[in-house]
């Protein structure tokens, strides 16, 4: 199983587009999947709470929440959470 994760990584390098189709395939027909891999990266400090809640198409708020019921510590907020929550509320306030 270790050569196709670095096969995947390879291909990365050499055809981003090919590993971002791969990706989005599986963000449509494997959901669970695709939200175990947030929620991992998420947990590694990979991407913030914001980009989680994002990819996964709810607030950070509502990320947040399920995160906290389900026992998963959340970070501080990080300057790109700052940033994702004050360009949302300029959109919603204008």
């Amino acid at each position: 199983m270790e050569w196709m994760i670095q096969g995947l990584q390879k291909l990365g390098e050499i055809k981003p587009d090919a590993l971002e189709k791969i990706l989005g395939d599986i963000e449509h027909q494997r959901p669970e999947i695709f939200r175990s891999l947030v929620l991992i990266a998420y947990i590694d400090c990979k991407i913030s709470l914001s980009k989680a809640a994002e990819l996964l198409g709810l607030s950070r708020i509502e990320l947040q929440r399920e995160l906290q019921i389900a026992g998963v510590p959340i970070r501080s907020l990080s300057k790109e959470d700052v940033t994702a929550e004050v360009e949302m509320l300029k959109r919603f306030c204008s």
